[in-house]
């Protein structure tokens, strides 16, 4: 147990990203609900980025990916699930595992649809699955989601020994031991494959077979309604947001590459789709899903309270 807790520990650091745990989804449950403030008609169904999990670790020692999201959304009277697909993978690939979770989370709850909301590389991955399964998304929300790719993606595509050494110990040690700290050691790893499906190349690609949402021209929101499936999205654009975050250094020095008004790894125009809620909200790319352990500028919107507000929207929609 306690070389389980070091590596939960050792790898939130190193990825840089009360409720059971079962492979696959994670769902929060409270016995304090306190509204149904956040009560959308079909369930939310989270989809996380690249090097990411649903859970580090145990319920009681772990680290959530959706750091304190998932809980207020219960206790607010939401239906909320985090799913658990490859950290590292193409986007076809991770899309066709969370139509897998998509259609657990239908059984479970007798819903005939889901809300999907991904963040980063889960924006895209969300969007496979409305693309090929509309019947079952009421809803995609894309927080900086990846829609036309990372210049990041492209630098390390483009570099032979970023995406040929670094690949392989990524591949052979990284996402073993993500697998591993999150309970699950049966997901595929493919370095290559991921950064290629978050580079313009790889985005421009997907988007020619996976178009629902996506803006016609660049920076603008796209439909809020696709093949009947509402579209939204929202990012930050700020990097270094708490001197205490060791995180924010690195993204710090990934902005630089990342293009104007970025989070540290997504350019603001890269991350819209749909009805863009905002595209500058004081955060860098952690912060959007409170992380690492909720630290964010002091003055900067809570995003617990952000995901709470917007599943209020989506209930108002009757989704």
């Amino acid at each position: 147990m306690r070389s389980r807790i070091f590596i939960t520990g050792l790898i939130s650091c190193l990825v840089i990203q009360s409720s059971f745990a079962a492979e696959g989804l994670q769902s929060a449950e409270t016995k304090n609900v306190i509204s149904d403030y956040a009560k959308t008609k079909y369930p939310l169904v989270f989809v996380h980025g690249m090097f990411g999990f649903n859970r580090l670790g145990s319920a009681e020692f772990g680290l959530d990916y959706w750091y304190q999201v998932l809980p207020d959304l219960a206790k607010n009277g939401a239906t909320a699930y985090a799913t658990q697909v490859s950290p590292l993978e193409s986007t076809e690939v991770r899309g066709e595992q969370l139509l897998q979770q998509v259609e657990e989370v239908v059984a479970i709850t007798g819903k005939n649809k889901v809300n999907l909301i991904g963040h980063s590389h889960g924006g895209p991955t969300a969007r496979y699955v409305a693309g090929v399964r509309p019947d079952l998304v009421s809803s995609v929300t894309s927080v900086a989601g990846v829609n036309f790719g990372s210049p990041v993606a492209d630098l390390v595509q483009n570099l032979p020994l970023l995406n040929t050494a670094l690949a392989a110990a990524v591949d052979a040690l990284v996402s073993p031991i993500i697998s591993y700290a999150q309970l699950r050691s049966n997901l595929p790893s493919d370095f290559k494959a991921s950064i290629h499906s978050l580079s313009a190349q790889g985005a421009a690609e997907f988007n020619a077979k996976f178009p629902l949402g996506l803006p016609t021209k660049a920076c603008q929101d796209g439909p809020a309604n696709a093949n009947g499936i509402a579209f939204y999205s929202w990012s930050g654009a700020s990097v270094l947001t708490n001197p205490l975050d060791p995180i924010d250094y690195g993204l710090t020095l990934t902005s630089i590459l990342s293009g104007k008004n970025n989070d540290g790894l997504v350019p603001a125009c890269s991350s819209h789709l749909g009805t863009v809620i905002r595209d500058d909200y004081v955060w860098n790319h952690l912060d959007e899903v409170n992380q690492v352990l909720g630290l964010r500028n002091l003055f900067a919107q809570d995003p617990v309270a952000v995901f709470r507000q917007h599943a209020n929207r989506l209930k108002g929609q009757n989704l």
